[in-house]
């Protein structure tokens, strides 16, 4: 019984279309479940892959929440309900393991409730199957039906808050009345309402859903770092005290000055110029200070206004341009070196076309040397140079 109704099962989930009603679907397979003679032991990591088409990993980290069912009944039901939604094969597999125990939740209590609440606010059923898709737990939650007005409204669409929702979807969730909604007004009141929420990211989400009564003070760090209000990099310079913590950025801030040298004014002007440095590790600033200061032999004052170029990827992009236009110079094949903030800043077309498809004939290895560069493999020529 158990391998024919997993056959019924993987049928139906593949099918291309299910045009059948919801709950005369479910109700019929979780009556014949009920009927059915129990499973003497259910397999539930087998029972992932074969009906549900989860990964054997992935089946092996679900089953461990899903030990305690006895039979597929439940499962079988829910299933049935997500195919009739309007979720693919694929779409299935990914909200499973996302969320092993969707498996386990009532149909008729939990999801055809939430189904309904959530196309009654103008949702599609197909814009529902996308928000399962995901596979969090918040889809089990009645508050996703109540929250879901507002955050529509706030981000302006359904594709702004999905986007959100793809990276965390623990927002919907949060409190209005006692943490979103107090945060959107303190941060209008700054005048930074629109900032903030112009851009739907994961940082936006940590903002929206932090204490409100910290708030005030990662604007006021923000704010001490020397980046004003009305400035347009001000939401970056938040958003980075938003993912690190106001602790954690007073201490990366001594050390980018310990590391490059900076004064308390010149940090101001990184923190403007570039926020993101911020949240970068402490092993991939002392990497870019040995580089910049120590191999280039750069002016901290000059990288501190020009910290942009601190912004790209060291191995990928910074070295083998300087190794390239350095085998250049020593061949004697350019007039005088560049300036290092130029070759880094242009375009890798751009780069290309200046500094290596001119010197196919004098140097043929020169472009190959400088692609294996990139992936990290300095040729002899270059270290050599």
């Amino acid at each position: 019984m158990l391998r024919l109704r997993s056959c019924i099962l993987t049928r139906l989930l593949y099918s291309p279309s299910c045009a059948s009603p919801i709950t005369p679907l479910h109700r019929l397979l979780s009556a014949a479940a009920a009927a059915a003679d129990p499973s003497p032991a259910f397999a539930v990591e087998q029972y992932l892959v074969d009906t549900c088409g989860l990964t054997r990993p992935q089946a092996l980290k679900a089953s461990a929440k899903l030990a305690h069912l006895k039979s597929p009944s439940k499962p079988d039901a829910m299933l049935a309900f997500l195919a009739d939604l309007g979720l693919s094969s694929a779409d299935v597999a990914a909200a499973v393991a996302g969320d092993p125990q969707l498996l386990c939740a009532d149909v008729d209590k939990t999801l055809a409730p939430v189904v309904a609440g959530l196309t009654g606010h103008g949702l599609s059923r197909t814009e529902v199957a996308r928000l399962v898709s995901l596979g969090r737990t918040i889809f089990r939650c009645r508050s996703i039906v109540s929250n879901l007005p507002y955050y529509l409204s706030l981000f302006g669409s359904y594709e702004n808050l999905l986007k959100l929702l793809k990276k965390s979807p623990e927002l919907l969730g949060c409190s209005l009345e006692k943490v979103v909604k107090p945060n959107v007004a303190f941060l209008r009141e700054c005048g930074l309402g629109d900032c903030i929420l112009s851009k739907v990211h994961l940082p936006t989400q940590r903002i929206l859903s932090t204490n409100p009564e910290r708030l005030p003070a990662m604007v006021a760090c923000a704010e001490g770092l020397g980046v004003p209000r009305g400035s347009p990099m001000f939401r970056h310079v938040l958003y980075a005290v938003a993912m690190i913590g106001e602790d954690k950025v007073t201490a990366k801030v001594d050390y980018l000055k310990r590391t490059f040298r900076w004064s308390d004014a010149e940090v101001g002007v990184v923190a403007c110029k570039t926020p993101q440095l911020l949240s970068r590790s402490k092993d991939t600033l002392q990497r870019l200070s040995e580089f910049f200061i120590s191999e280039l032999g750069l002016e901290p004052a000059d990288i501190a206004h020009r910290s942009v170029a601190l912004t790209y990827s060291l191995d990928s992009r910074l070295k083998p341009r300087y190794y390239t236009v350095k085998f250049l110079e020593i061949n004697g094949l350019v007039k005088s070196f560049p300036s290092y903030y130029t070759i880094f800043h242009l375009t890798d077309k751009v780069f290309v076309e200046r500094y290596i498809c001119p010197h196919k004939e004098a140097a043929p290895h020169l472009y190959e040397d400088y692609v294996a560069a990139c992936k990290g493999e300095v040729s002899t020529r270059f270290l050599s140079a």
